[in-house]
């Protein structure tokens, strides 16, 4: 089995904000229009990969090697998110309680929190158990409500997901950070759904 780190909820959140290089406040509205011209589909295929790459998705989304100097993404489950069927130690119940300290997976996959136990997707083009079978508008549309599938009684984009300051890229900048997505190699990964605070205190 596989230990579970602690992070204090202040700690990952600062961490979050200088991975995005956040200067606005979540609540300010999103300049989603652009002047550029339309790139091309090579173009936005490298556009995509820059913006998911400074943006640092691989540190949650992708699946780790363990180095002496850490743990670092694995380049052959690039951004197929939590690893179905990985083991994980018994949880401190008391991580449910606001206020308190979370819990982080050693490969930073799986969080535990208030909100219940969280983990990251996978982003792979897989049409099972990826976002193969999304559409451009889909992905924009879930980013900028914060809602699975951005649908409005979708449930919602749990913690620590970002998806209020990416929601500040144009749609231009979204769609090719779906376009780079779209375009890695699809990975089989079916990833658990969100576990409730109710079902984490049942849990041994």
């Amino acid at each position: 089995m596989r230990k579970i780190a602690i992070i204090s909820t202040s700690v990952l959140l600062l961490s979050v904000c200088s991975q995005m290089g956040c200067n606005q406040a979540p609540d300010q509205k999103a300049d989603t229009t652009s002047t550029s011209k339309p790139l091309s589909q090579a173009e936005l295929i490298s556009r995509g990969n820059y913006l998911v790459t400074v943006a640092s998705c691989s540190d949650c989304h992708s699946p780790k090697i363990f180095t002496p100097q850490g743990p670092v993404p694995d380049s052959s489950k690039l951004l197929s998110g939590h690893p179905a069927g990985a083991p994980m130690m018994p949880i401190d119940k008391k991580v449910l309680t606001p206020g308190n300290w979370i819990l982080i997976s050693p490969d930073l996959t799986a969080f535990v929190g208030p909100w219940g136990i969280s983990y990251t997707a996978n982003l792979t083009p897989d049409s099972t158990t990826g976002i193969g079978a999304w559409t451009d508008d889909v992905f924009i549309q879930t980013i900028r409500t914060g809602k699975h599938l951005g649908h409005e009684g979708g449930r919602p984009i749990l913690p620590p997901m970002p998806w209020n300051f990416i929601a500040k890229c144009t749609d231009e900048d979204l769609k090719a950070m779906f376009t780079y997505l779209k375009s890695l190699p699809p990975i089989s990964n079916q990833v658990p759904p969100p576990t409730p605070p109710d079902e984490v205190v049942k849990m041994k």
